[in-house]
């Protein structure tokens, strides 16, 4: 309550300012010297034209003009904008250069904006803006400066003291991210907003420029937001080097797909009663001419920062519907493959149609398709694009599995209605199950989850035989993992399979629990 009369004067002293600087001036600037003229002289002229510079310094309308002619204040958050951000820095960094003084640039960017705006209208998300840029401007001394870079974005330039070290920025980026984080009430509502920051220290820069200290703070604060939520990055000159590799990587994961250096390798899985092969999962690997085998943990994200995730299905699905046709020709007798499938592909309104298309053109049954899906996107509401492209796909008679079970929140309502015919127990329940009494009981207690509700099972991450053998002891139908064989490329596969077939007759059998 005690700072309404401030902000008053100083929403005040802005619209002022910017009705002084507005083009209708240059109308009234000639009008209201003549009359002064007219109505009392040359004195009255004279007061004019002196008066009317000290009101634009008086209002700060010198300062708003220069940031009018650069692209003008965001009319939402009354913010100067990206031009204004590109002169000041520039200033501020030629000043700490020849006074031996220090800065830094915080970039600030709210996650999961979008969604909200969604929720609560466009009206409710300026307020918001509004809001947070008071609360910004609040929380930092009178000379720091405050931006707006559209996105979801604003970015602070601190005023130059003659030390600053990383410790202080941290203890001031903390408290920036608290004042942000703070709900903010707006009619009935109330907002919870979280953000990531980035930051670049004037003597971390990798040069005295305005962009490259920019460039540095968005290297950070790409970095906070992929380690999201609410953290805070710091620029290194390791993390320059880790952005400029991780690009690199983008570029050629996207050119990657188009060479065929991505494609499926195939993981079998088997019957823990007969032994023998109940299908194949088809796995994206990358063999890079020059970099050699990239880790799936290394590309899947570079491809997903580029938009290519559902290019990648198309590559791999492409691939396993091949190989099962190529499969049936050799004589080898595989029932399935199983496709993974991510939440945008899902979402996808003519994913089913595209299958379905893709499932004709190689003259295979939908049966022959297994779908697989993580637990967090069956998790979501029934209204949901995903859920009613899985509908869709059971209809069609494509096989649906339930990936990492045990790790997510998906209900027992949801496995029903999505048709969910198998469920894939997560690796870490599977370690070790052996030897440890904990993990058998939990084995169990999904098995007869699963036998009640009439699914089938299959345990991932299969690295022993004695995990093996004590998966087939408490009922598990299905295993897959490095303890039967390693990914391989599909001109492994049909040899594996000979091999594995020919071996099945001296293998004892494993006498599963009733079922």
């Amino acid at each position: 309550m005690a700072n309404q009369p401030a902000r008053a004067a100083l929403k005040f002293s802005q619209t002022f300012g910017q009705w002084l600087v507005g083009p209708h001036m240059l109308a009234f600037v000639p009008a209201i010297a003549l009359g002064a003229f007219w109505f009392a002289g040359e004195l009255a002229l004279v007061s004019v034209a002196l008066g009317l510079p000290l009101l634009f310094l008086l209002s700060g309308s010198i300062k708003n003009m220069s940031h009018s002619h650069m692209g003008g204040l965001d009319p939402v958050t009354g913010l100067a904008q990206q031009a204004a951000l590109d002169l000041e820095t520039s200033k501020l960094l030629t000043r700490c250069a020849e006074q031996s003084r220090k800065t830094a640039l915080v970039l600030v960017q709210l996650e999961e904006f979008e969604p909200l705006v969604q929720r609560y209208g466009q009206t409710a998300a300026n307020t918001l803006l509004e809001r947070l840029a008071q609360r910004l401007k609040t929380t930092l001394r009178d000379n720091d400066q405050v931006f707006w870079l559209g996105g979801a974005r604003y970015a602070i330039l601190l005023s130059p003291v003659p030390h600053f070290e990383l410790e202080s920025a941290i203890q001031l980026t903390s408290r920036l991210q608290s004042a942000i984080e703070e709900p903010v009430s707006i009619e009935t509502n109330t907002l919870y907003v979280s953000c990531a920051i980035g930051f670049c220290l004037s003597a971390r820069s990798p040069s005295p420029s305005a962009q490259a200290l920019f460039k540095a703070a968005e290297t950070a604060l790409n970095e906070a937001a992929r380690n999201a939520p609410s953290a805070i990055r710091s620029f290194s000159r390791e993390m320059g080097e880790t952005s400029v590799k991780r690009a690199a990587l983008v570029k050629d994961a996207h050119a990657s797909l188009d060479n065929g250096e991505i494609e499926p390798w195939f993981q079998p899985q088997v019957s823990t009663d007969t032994g023998r092969i109940t299908g194949f999962e088809a796995l994206a690997r990358w063999q890079h001419p020059k970099r050699g085998t990239v880790s799936p943990a290394d590309f899947l994200p570079a491809l997903e920062e580029s938009g290519q995730m559902e290019r990648l299905g198309e590559v791999i699905l492409y691939g396993a519907l091949t190989a099962l046709k190529a499969w049936d020709k050799s004589g080898a007798n595989v029932p399935c493959v199983a496709v993974n499938f991510t939440a945008e592909e899902l979402r996808n309104p003519k994913l089913s149609e595209r299958i379905r298309w893709d499932l004709d053109r190689f003259d295979l049954e939908p049966k022959r398709l297994t779908i697989e899906v993580l637990e967090s996107i069956v998790a979501g509401s029934p209204e949901d694009a995903a859920a009613r492209n899985l509908a869709k796909l059971a209809e069609m008679g494509c096989r649906i599995d339930l990936d990492d079970f045990g790790t997510g929140h998906a209900s027992i309502t949801a496995i029903r209605r999505l048709a969910i015919e198998r469920i894939k127990i997560d690796r870490s329940f599977v370690t070790r199950v052996d030897k440890d009494q904990e993990q058998q009981r939990m084995v169990s207690a999904i098995q007869t989850m699963a036998e009640r509700l009439g699914l089938e099972t299959l345990a991932e991450g299969v690295e022993t035989a004695g995990e093996h053998a004590m998966l087939g002891q408490l009922g598990c139908a299905h295993v897959q993992g490095y303890g039967i064989a390693r990914p391989m490329p599909f001109e492994a596969t049909i040899s594996w399979l000979q091999a594995h077939n020919a071996a099945l007759g001296s293998l004892p059998k494993i006498s599963g629990q009733s079922r």
